[in-house]
């Protein structure tokens, strides 16, 4: 009975630190988040509480909406380009039909060990108009200069960046994803005459679900809280990208520019909560899909 008892008190002692740490660096964080939006920080009286006015306040916020329908457009451009190209990638490196394919699938991981700021770094001075490669080079051949950080085609730039820097690691779920499929799948179907292309779709693709659901999901939350890109191209580009570019780098600029702490806690509550709206119903749609 005493070694029962051991093992079963050797759960909890196990999950503890996890549960601490989760307790002290998200749930309170997030409460204390909470709290600070039903305050206003007011010239007379000093802090007050408003209760909801904060959050009336911000669905009605044009900066913040215009940020969030950025984001999402953001999100609509960027992702399946990078979960396609994770996937052709995934696909080719499975076939065993490629030479050196440690080294391809590392030189396109690299790229996700790179900081995003520094990523950011490299690609602004790529697009920069004045010393950038591309426009010295296109002022040699006498064609127009790439406009990269133009209102027009900043939204792609931005795109081209986290692209480069996260299709690797989409890349990698998708191949171990790949690598768990029992090899007996693909025997049986050869047997029945299947091709490579055929077993790919037929196969592997439907195997895919779960491991593209969950590069979709990593996707959405990364495309809501987008900051590090346009914080830094924004010294570049100041006149695209303002401080309410996106909703992330709003809250950040309401909170360390603005000095409105109460409310940018309820402009990063409420973008919390958008983001698991959109995360749910992502699920959602998955599973009626899946369902017969």
């Amino acid at each position: 009975m005493a070694a029962v008892r051991r093992q079963r008190s050797a759960g909890p002692l196990f999950v503890a630190p996890f549960l601490m740490l989760f307790l002290l660096l998200f749930l309170a964080p997030l409460g204390y988040a909470a709290y600070l939006s039903l305050f206003q920080e007011r010239l007379i009286g000093g802090t007050v509480f408003v209760g909801l006015d904060n959050y009336v306040q911000a669905l009605g916020d044009s900066q913040l909406l215009h940020g969030i329908g950025r984001v999402a457009l953001f999100f609509v451009i960027q992702v399946p380009g990078m979960l396609l190209l994770a996937l052709l990638f995934a696909l080719a490196l499975d076939s065993g039909l490629l030479r050196l394919a440690r080294v391809i699938r590392l030189g396109i991981f690299v790229p996700y060990a790179v900081p995003s700021v520094v990523a950011a770094l490299m690609w602004g001075y790529l697009y920069g108009p004045d010393f950038g490669p591309f426009a010295q080079l296109s002022r040699n051949l006498d064609l127009p200069v790439p406009r990269f950080l133009s209102d027009g085609w900043m939204l792609g730039s931005l795109a081209n960046i986290v692209t480069w820097e996260f299709v690797g690691y989409n890349m990698i779920i998708l191949y171990a994803a790949l690598r768990t499929i029992p090899t007996e799948l693909y025997e049986a179907a050869a047997m029945d005459g299947a091709g490579a292309w055929r077993i790919a779709w037929s196969v592997k693709l439907p195997a895919l679900r779960p491991a593209l659901m969950l590069t979709l999901l990593f996707s959405v939350i990364g495309s809501f809280q987008l900051f590090n890109e346009p914080s830094l191209l924004m010294k570049i580009a100041p006149d695209v990208i303002s401080s309410s570019y996106t909703a992330n780098l709003y809250a950040y600029s309401l909170a360390f520019t603005g000095q409105q702490v109460n409310y940018a806690a309820t402009v990063s509550f409420l973008l919390g909560l958008l983001i698991v709206i959109v995360s749910y119903g992502v699920l959602l749609t998955a599973n009626r899909r899946r369902t017969p």
